[in-house]
């Protein structure tokens, strides 16, 4: 832990393994520290930067409430890794890995918006709807053509290789459009119910459920349903990047796997009390639980084991966090240095700025070049009581959304 800030202004402390955080982030964090229902202390993670009401790597205790906000919009956006007994000298070549990745461009959709041709089964829906179906407020939420797609923004699909010299696969997506429905819908329920009952909130983003409402208990089911939604969202992208590798590397054998959520809430016991422990950028770090910290495009990314340290509420980073907006980096980089931060790694060329901001129109967007993330290792060295390294992994070839 870096910081504990603890006044007279603040209901609880906040307590960060950021060292240095943004005034945007650190405002956040305060409005969080002064919220009625967040208890015991609010958590920073290393990679804290500001997000919507709530800093992105930031953790929650809510007790008997949930704050929709505090999850955001991508519900169940994580990480899945899958690590193989192939030695990285089978695709030394670029060519080698070029192909696999213009397979997998084939054959998973990959962009904002993008979407298979036909609707996807999946027995999650029909069970969802056989137990909700009658009191869901938005079923055409359940887009089936999403299912199994990577969508945009920072979301990418690596090929990557060990320290030891081993391929490694790498996924980071989420719920897709379901989540953002799901935020966006009970997000006006939690601001109406609030002012129905006129509470003091610090930032009326910040709005709550109580978890005895029918509202509280309605989000929590649709929550935990885009939370699986988002586990075979990445499941099944994985399994056309397993059989993609195996066509290529026929005496492939997939030796372990780990799906995991960076973005939910759920209820655990934490300091005695059973409470609403929100992740919002960050992930799950018990005793000796498998995690993923990825880092950026051109950096590493690692495999690490929790250590369960209770201040952080069992939690650690779930990235290695921005440096710079969007339009920050599309404005202030250059091409060259983004090339030289990609060298020797498979990737698709930058391509032009689609933000709403006119003054940008025509340039390249350098949003997720590695410059615009904070270096991944100190990030990891920062949180050194929450987890442990285990493995390291370089990129290869990365296919960004």
């Amino acid at each position: 832990m870096k910081w504990i800030k603890q006044d007279e202004t603040l209901r609880i402390p906040i307590k960060s393994w950021c060292e240095s955080i943004e005034d945007g982030a650190l405002q956040q964090a305060i409005d969080l520290a002064r919220h009625p229902v967040v208890e015991h202390h609010v958590a920073l993670m290393p990679d804290c930067h500001v997000g919507y009401g709530m800093p992105i790597g930031g953790v929650i205790a809510a007790k008997n409430a949930m704050l929709p906000s505090a999850v955001g919009v991508d519900i169940g956006c994580g990480m899945i890794a899958v690590q193989t007994n192939i030695p990285a000298e089978r695709l030394a070549e670029v060519p080698a890995r070029r192909a696999i990745q213009e397979k997998l461009k084939a054959r998973i959709p990959v962009g904002e918006g993008v979407a298979h041709k036909q609707q996807q089964a999946w027995e999650g829906f029909e069970r969802y709807l056989d137990t909700n179906g009658a009191v869901c407020d938005f079923p055409n939420a359940l887009d089936r053509r999403n299912l199994g797609t990577l969508g945009g923004g920072n979301h990418f699909i690596e090929l990557q290789k060990s320290d030891t010299g081993f391929i490694w696969l790498m996924i980071h997506s989420g719920s897709r459009n379901l989540g953002q429905r799901v935020e966006k819908h009970y997000q006006a329920k939690a601001k109406k119910l609030n002012e129905a009952f006129k509470a003091k909130l610090p930032n009326p983003v910040l709005a709550f459920l109580p978890i005895e409402t029918k509202e509280g208990q309605d989000y929590f089911r649709d929550m935990t349903f885009a939370l699986e939604y988002a586990l075979e969202n990445r499941r099944r992208m994985m399994l056309v990047f397993k059989e993609t590798l195996a066509e290529a590397v026929p005496e492939t054998e997939f030796l372990r796997e780990v799906n995991i959520h960076h973005n939910y809430a759920a209820l655990e016991s934490h300091f005695g009390e059973n409470l609403y422990i929100h992740r919002k950028g960050a992930t799950s770090a018990k005793k000796d639980e498998t995690g993923i910290i990825p880092g950026s495009m051109g950096t590493a990314s690692y495999i690490v084991r929790g250590l369960g340290n209770p201040e952080s509420f069992m939690s650690c980073s779930h990235g290695a966090g921005r440096t710079m907006s969007r339009t920050a980096a599309s404005a202030n980089l250059t091409l060259e240095e983004c090339n030289a931060a990609m060298e020797g790694i498979v990737f698709e060329r930058w391509s032009k700025y689609k933000g709403f901001d006119k003054r940008h129109k025509g340039r390249l967007d350098l949003s997720e070049a590695p410059q615009a993330y904070k270096p991944i290792d100190e990030v990891i060295a920062a949180q050194s009581d929450l987890v442990e390294p285990i493995v390291r992994l370089m990129p290869l070839a990365v296919l960004k959304g």
